[in-house]
């Protein structure tokens, strides 16, 4: 996670499930410098928010030009984007990383779902398995392999990872400001407390953030999840997934 005053910028490394990526750095390396050149690129406020994205992923590819770039397990990462700009809120989303924003109409949900349409049969094969199980870490193994054939495809989904082009694949969009009391920039592994868990509203999360902050609201995700430690209840790829959440006021 990443910020200025105007700027909250949310990655989320994807998981190798133990895998070979082709880099000797590895995915907490690639977050980090992602994060910075972000940062960097939309240094001016005018810059487009997926030519920022883009000019970032080609600085970072810079970066490690001795690594296997194009090795479909690259390091690669979710993005979501909020920028105050001028009386408008601008956004971009790439991935499942969601913002989410209260407004005077409700809240609005802006997230890219589109992995989840992505090889179902191996996707219900991980969840039929407990987590911390073999044959949890072996259907894991196959549907991230598999993933990996399909990622930054027009028959897959897109993140960033090496190459500049996945920028033009992401959301984005402007609202005004007066349409919008507050915002929240996340990962999935804060936002499943509502999508997945089903242990809270939105209300609930933006009541949370005033109240208590994000690492008020991680608290709330972490003690839902070690009533099921194992995925009984919610299947999913981990007990608990990295969980990071800015929250913005204006």
């Amino acid at each position: 996670m990443a910020g200025t005053p105007t700027l909250a910028v949310v990655l989320d490394g994807l998981s190798t499930a133990g895998l070979p990526t082709g880099c000797r750095h590895g995915v907490p390396w690639y977050v980090a410098h992602l994060g910075g050149s972000l940062l960097a690129a939309l240094a001016d406020p005018e810059r487009p928010l997926s030519d920022g994205l883009a000019d970032a992923l080609e600085r970072v590819a810079a970066m490690h030009p001795n690594c296997d770039l194009s090795d479909p397990g690259t390091p690669s990462a979710t993005v979501a984007i909020l920028r105050h700009n001028h009386g408008a809120i601008d956004h971009l989303v790439l991935a499942d990383s969601p913002i989410v924003l209260d407004g005077t109409d409700g809240y609005t949900v802006i997230t890219d779902l589109r992995v989840d349409d992505t090889l179902p049969d191996l996707r219900a094969e991980v969840e039929s398995h407990q987590t911390h199980t073999p044959g949890h870490r072996e259907a894991l193994q196959r549907l991230v392999l598999a993933q990996r054939q399909v990622r930054n495809t027009p028959e897959g989904y897109w993140v960033a990872a090496a190459r500049p082009d996945a920028a033009e694949h992401a959301l984005t969009g402007t609202i005004s400001l007066r349409d919008v009391r507050s915002a929240a920039v996340m990962s999935d592994g804060v936002s499943r407390l509502v999508t997945e868990y089903d242990a809270a509203t939105w209300a609930d999360v933006f009541g949370t953030l005033q109240a208590g902050g994000p690492r008020k609201l991680i608290e709330s995700v972490r003690g839902v999840e070690a009533t099921d430690p194992t995925g009984i209840r919610w299947p999913r790829y981990k007990s608990g997934d990295d969980a990071a959440v800015a929250y913005c006021q204006w």
